[in-house]
């Protein structure tokens, strides 16, 4: 048997139906796990000050907690496949509740370091729960409720950052950490008792597992292209709102982190477009979809360049507005490119489902370590010009199919 393919899937008496209030769990659950990412980038300036860091290495804390959910990505998701899925939701709820109230009490920044690699790696359960839905379902609500549960996380992403800055500029950086792991404690509680088991899909060893995500790599094109493509996103994505805080913080705005997570409002819009995006690529086909994320996302990081011509007022409006299309354009792309990816090898959708979204979480731990470079050497205008460079990549890895092709 290839290293690709998976047994049938078999009965499964014990999931049942996919509920209404079982399918808000699972969306609540991708959005709070998910969000655990991102609480600490609006609170980096102030963190950063209250626990003696310096900026660069600040920027490291986003960096390394993306990069723990790229491992996790890579070398935990295909579990999914082999072993009970509510049994690996459970132990990384657990893990991951452990890892936040680390970060809570952190006495210095190499513990606080050492906490965002778990926390990264732990809260890849979302990209559990996800194909979790797709199991749970019946075959013709399928797609809708998958784009459901999407929809938590990509809310999850943004809304954190507004949950944060408020909670931190409040009450304090550590209280976020608390609550953040008072949350997983109560989703962990709600998934044990309502969550079915899984029957696994595939007695595939672990080795072969890991083998499989390679050989899918060399196999489809079309998931190399939608990878490097959303990759590219990520990297301007990340290193925007890594910096943002940073930046607001400074001259000449001095604000405080429930500004910087105000502006995560304005990407809001982005994560309620995905069901849209996902029936505009059936209409239209995904290819168009995913292109024209990449330009979007291109011509909003672009207007930046126009911020030292503004008064501090309008600088953050338009700061808003980017924000607003490229969040948009990520999040179209996103949905689009797993359209792509789902089609090229049904058996194998978990698997290729971790293989984009580690592209997506690698890009994002790149984008933020360029971006606190570029900020410390060159200022936001070299932050602008990271996340444009990036776009400008992402359409022509879209573009470069045609070009072959003419």
């Amino acid at each position: 048997m290839s290293v690709i393919q998976s047994t049938h899937e078999p009965s499964r008496a014990a999931a049942g139906p996919l509920t209404t209030p079982m399918l808000f769990l699972l969306a609540t659950g991708a959005g709070l796990a998910v969000a655990s990412l991102y609480y600490s980038q609006p609170m980096l300036g102030v963190l950063g000050a209250d626990i003696g860091a310096d900026g660069p290495t600040m920027g490291l804390v986003p960096t390394l907690t993306q990069l723990g959910y790229a491992l996790g990505l890579i070398f935990l998701a295909p579990l999914g496949d082999r072993f009970d899925r509510r049994r690996i939701i459970l132990i990384k709820a657990a893990l991951l509740l452990l890892a936040l109230l680390t970060a809570a009490v952190a006495p210095s920044i190499g513990f606080l370091l050492a906490a965002s690699v778990v926390i990264g790696i732990t809260a890849t359960l979302a990209q559990d729960i996800v194909p979790a839905a797709a199991e749970l379902a019946r075959p013709e609500h399928r797609g809708k409720s998958v784009g459901t549960v999407m929809t938590g996380l990509l809310l999850g992403i943004l809304l954190s950052r507004v949950v944060s800055g408020l909670v931190a500029e409040n009450f304090g950086w550590r209280t976020m950490f608390l609550a953040a792991a008072l949350s997983i404690a109560a989703l962990g509680v709600a998934l044990w008792r309502g969550l079915p088991r899984f029957v696994p899909t595939t007695q595939l060893s672990y080795a072969a597992l890991l083998g499989s995500l390679a050989t899918l790599w060399r196999r489809h094109p079309q998931l190399r292209r939608a990878a490097m493509a959303q990759g590219f996103l990520s990297i301007g994505f990340s290193a925007f709102w890594s910096t943002l805080a940073v930046m607001l913080h400074a001259a000449p705005f001095q604000l405080g982190s429930a500004a910087a997570g105000a502006f995560g409002l304005a990407g809001a819009a982005g994560a309620l477009a995905a069901p849209v995006a996902g029936r505009i690529a059936d209409r239209h086909g995904p290819e168009r979809v995913a292109l024209f994320g990449a330009v979007l996302a291109a011509l909003s990081f672009a207007i930046m360049a126009m911020l030292p011509l503004l008064g501090s007022g309008a600088q953050l409006w338009l700061i808003a507005a980017s924000a607003l299309g490229f969040d948009l354009a990520v999040q179209v792309s996103l949905i689009a490119h797993q359209t792509i990816i789902y089609a090229v090898d049904p058996p194998a959708r978990s698997r290729l489902n971790a293989v984009l979204m580690a592209s997506v979480f690698i890009g994002m731990s790149i984008g933020a370590t360029l971006a606190s470079l570029a900020l410390a050497r060159w200022g936001w205008m070299g932050v602008t010009g990271v996340a444009t460079l990036a776009a400008l990549a992402a359409l022509f890895t879209r573009q470069w199919p045609a070009a072959q092709r003419n």
